[in-house]
């Protein structure tokens, strides 16, 4: 494993100290993918949501009723691994 599970990548601070998570295969398979944890309000259940692929944003939709959230990826951006919505 290339660093902690629990931290959350910031564009701009990818890969400081060596480290880092998404890292790619040799056969360009994504070995991890980055992800956060939210804890939805709308029916009381958690689940993870991951980065998109183009590294933008954390998008995920509630296990129950679909309804959908997104978290921009950015500078500036927080260190807590932990979220509610909707």
């Amino acid at each position: 494993m290339n660093g902690p599970d629990y931290i959350v990548e910031i564009d701009g601070l990818r890969n400081v100290g060596g480290q880092g998570t998404g890292s790619v295969s040799s056969s360009g398979e994504e070995k991890t993918r980055p992800w956060i944890a939210v804890t939805w309000q709308c029916c009381s259940v958690y689940s993870r949501i991951y980065r998109n692929r183009a590294g933008t944003a954390y998008e995920g939709q509630c296990p129950k009723c679909g309804k959908p959230v997104k978290a921009r990826v950015g500078p500036g951006g927080t260190d807590s691994r932990f979220f509610q919505a909707g």
